[in-house]
């Protein structure tokens, strides 16, 4: 497999060297890595689902070993000095070789991926009585969190790419009256992978009462006149010689005349998600953030229907690091890239939600990467 560029080389060079300075202040003497989204985050090398050992260790010094089956191993890129390759056969006992390479460290302190097989993880604990376990996040949270240029500039791309499919939906190119909601998810999948992405991740379609669902799984429900619909669309793009990052994108449409009910609601809904974007500065708590759009609908007198937090982290996974809930104390710095996305949903009736991704800017403003208009998409029947 071809390498990564060298821009993605450096900029992997750098996460390791915040992540052992992170592992040093949380008093971890190695990182196991294995399956999920940190691996390819500081390798560029994302492991299959198979149930063979896949595991980056990482101490505090010295080089990281990536263990990989070695049917495996061709599929890792080239990446300098980053790591060591440590391909094992399927006569080896792939749990000692990671064993092995912890004993100077056995009795200390592993952070193990949040997402590891759990029969590698009780394998590794029966190898090592000594050791105290605990999540990698612990160790990579904080630090994925706060994304550097490259991350910043992929996410840039990934939310332009979705703004180009929201513009084609508000330009009528999808059809929406009388089809069913899974025909039209398909055409936003479709439209997602024309415009750049490599993987649709989710294609949301929510009309009339199925839009009060905000993780609706579109179906045969055909679309009326007149109702709102929701559309939450994501996928992932990588950039040349990288690995991918996520967008994420949710606009509300009405097909023919938009009901007065709606059209107030909507505007709460915008107003909400306007304060709490402005609200997104540094020094400022998430938990904080999301009090700020949670004030505006309540006020108007919809706060029991905004039944969902106001925001996530995102980076190469749709959902990280940090949230924007009540009881997050998370402080926004620059670099932090998250989703406002305030929802208001009337059970039985109605549903809206407004989505962009905003990053945190050098000078500790909120910049939003979704630019595609924020007003209700309202449509012609036809």
């Amino acid at each position: 497999m071809s390498g990564l560029s060298e821009a993605a080389v450096a900029a992997r060079s750098g996460r390791l060297g915040r992540v052992r300075e992170r592992m040093a202040a949380v008093g971890v003497d190695a990182l196991l890595l294995s399956h999920g989204a940190d691996l390819p985050w500081l390798t560029g090398y994302e492991a299959m689902p198979l149930e063979r050992l896949t595991m980056l260790v990482v101490r505090r010094s010295g080089e990281p070993v990536l263990v990989v089956p070695e049917l495996e191993a061709p599929r890792v890129a080239a990446v300098g000095d980053l790591f060591v390759l440590r391909p094992w056969s399927e006569g080896e006992d792939a749990v000692e070789v990671v064993a092995d390479l912890l004993a100077p460290v056995r009795t200390g302190v592993l952070a193990v991926s949040d997402r590891a097989w759990a029969s590698s993880v009780l394998a590794l604990w029966e190898r090592l009585p000594g050791a105290q376990w605990r999540p990698a996040s612990e160790v990579t949270g904080p630090v994925r969190a706060r994304k550097d240029d490259a991350e910043l500039a992929a996410l840039r791309a990934a939310a332009a790419a979705a703004d180009r499919v929201v513009t084609r939906l508000a330009e009528g190119e999808v059809p929406l009256l009388g089809r069913r909601e899974s025909e039209v998810a398909a055409d936003l999948s479709r439209l997602l992978v024309e415009e750049g992405h490599q993987r649709v991740n989710f294609a949301i379609v929510g009309s009339g009462p199925n839009a009060a669902s905000p993780h609706h799984e579109a179906g045969e429900r055909r679309i009326g006149a007149s109702e709102t619909v929701v559309c939450d669309i994501g996928g992932v793009l990588a950039l040349p010689g990288d690995v991918g990052y996520c967008s994420d994108i949710t606009r509300t449409v009405v097909v023919g005349d938009v009901p007065d009910e709606v059209r107030r609601c909507y505007e709460v809904l915008r107003d909400a998600q306007e304060a709490a974007v402005r609200a997104a500065t540094a020094g400022t708590a998430t938990a904080a953030v999301d009090g700020v759009a949670r004030a505006v609908i309540t006020e108007a007198g919809y706060g029991p229907c905004f039944i969902h937090r106001t925001g996530h982290g995102i980076g190469i996974e749709e959902h990280e690091d940090p949230y924007l809930v009540a009881g997050d104390d998370t402080v926004l710095a620059p670099g932090h890239a998250f989703s406002v996305e305030p929802g208001i949903y009337v059970a039985g009736r109605f549903g809206m939600r407004l989505e962009d991704i905003v990053v945190v800017d050098d000078a500790g403003r909120p910049e939003r990467c979704n630019r595609v208009d924020h007003g209700l998409v309202e449509l012609e029947p036809r």
